[in-house]
């Protein structure tokens, strides 16, 4: 099987757009796993991507802005709101890499259940919050439904300077132009497009975080290998399709 590149700026791979929004203020980390440990929390007719023999396993903060039907505009006060996701690497048997998400807490309902219904996303409503001073960000999530409720996340970074010139590892974790999903007794495909990530080298100060462990995974073992950060990106998103 030939398994796609990772291409930092593809071109876009499908005509319309079913989803338009824009992911802004990301914190990236990142920890290197064994592909075993993670292969079972995979969809059907996936496996673990790899870079030189592992896989990775990702915390990911940010907000989501003006999430909205195909190019139009976002949806008011529904649209935009704080995200954290716990999420893997994935390759199908068309050679497709894309990511799992193992859990995506959100600060709005609305947009939770919508897609626990479409997609069966694993979408959870939180309470979270960005707090900024200066180049030093705090990212602050507390799950309120479903559980683990309770479950909490903390993030403290420093941002640095733009990265010019980013490493295989930076690529891998960040030119991700698809997701796996299991809906309705099929595995999904789900391709996305934006501009090349403006990516910045981040320091990680404080991490207190039980949304890996919540989400299926073991604690993750030492710091993270891979601390990125993005101003952001306008994303779309094609239509799903069935994998053969």
């Amino acid at each position: 099987m030939d398994i796609e590149p990772v291409d930092a700026a593809p071109s876009r791979a499908f005509p319309w757009a079913v989803l338009g929004q824009r992911w802004q203020d990301l914190t990236f980390l990142h920890w290197a796993v064994a592909p075993e440990l993670v292969a079972p929390l995979l969809p059907a007719g996936t496996r673990p991507d790899t870079l030189d023999g592992r896989t990775y396993v990702g915390l990911i903060g940010f907000r989501m802005v003006g999430l909205g039907l195909g190019r139009g505009p976002g949806v008011p006060y529904f649209g935009t709101f704080w995200e954290t996701n716990v999420r893997l690497y994935s390759v199908d048997g068309t050679g497709r890499r894309a990511v799992v998400f193992r859990s995506l807490d959100a600060s709005r309902l609305v947009p939770v259940l919508v897609a626990q219904a479409a997609l069966r996303l694993p979408y959870k409503w939180s309470s979270m919050r960005l707090e900024r001073d200066g180049d030093r960000l705090t990212y602050r999530c507390r799950r309120r439904w479903p559980g683990p409720a309770g479950a909490t996340s903390r993030m403290v970074v420093r941002v640095g300077a733009p990265v010019a010139d980013p490493t295989p590892l930076d690529h891998f974790v960040t030119a991700r132009w698809g997701l796996h999903t299991r809906a309705y007794g099929r595995t999904l495909h789900l391709p996305n497009w934006h501009p090349r990530w403006p990516l910045h080298r981040a320091e990680l100060l404080h991490l207190d975080d039980e949304l890996v462990t919540a989400a299926g995974l073991p604690p993750m073992a030492g710091p993270p290998v891979s601390v990125l950060y993005s101003p952001g990106v306008p994303v779309v998103f094609g239509p799903p399709t069935t994998l053969r």
